[in-house]
């Protein structure tokens, strides 16, 4: 199985990216996780590194609700700057939205890989992770 150089985590639940890094990193298959409590820190992190393949995360798991800039602001940027990233970026939102409507605006973004609804199994995260 091949290895997952880098995965970013989008969120500000110090609960969910604890418990979610360590998760990732018992499965022994991804060599560095990233972590940005807001939005703005992220897209600004993706646009200083656009260029540097080994910068940039091979997955992004990206909250909606958030301080500062919030996961819908966060893709809305994302979808400028995609065409001149350096490597694919696998983004699945992960949020505790059940709502439809969430669900549907999320499918309208070819640039999202899919919606999981928090708690995200240990199971479903390795899936995350091989399926890349």
């Amino acid at each position: 199985m091949e290895r997952i150089k880098q995965l970013t985590l989008v969120d500000d639940d110090d609960v969910f990216v604890y418990l979610t890094k360590k998760t990732i990193k018992k499965t022994n298959r991804v060599d560095l996780i990233n972590d940005f409590g807001n939005g703005l820190d992220a897209i600004n992190f993706l646009k200083e590194n656009w260029d540097d393949v080994d910068e940039l995360p091979d997955i992004l798991f990206l909250d909606l609700s958030m301080p500062i800039m919030d996961g819908w602001q966060f893709l809305n940027e994302f979808v400028k700057i995609n065409p001149f990233m350096a490597k694919k970026i696998h983004i699945y939102i992960c949020s505790s939205s059940i709502s439809p409507e969430d669900m549907a605006m999320a499918k309208t973004i070819k640039e999202v890989s899919d919606f999981i609804i928090k708690p995200i199994h240990k199971e479903k995260l390795l899936d995350l992770i091989t399926s890349v």
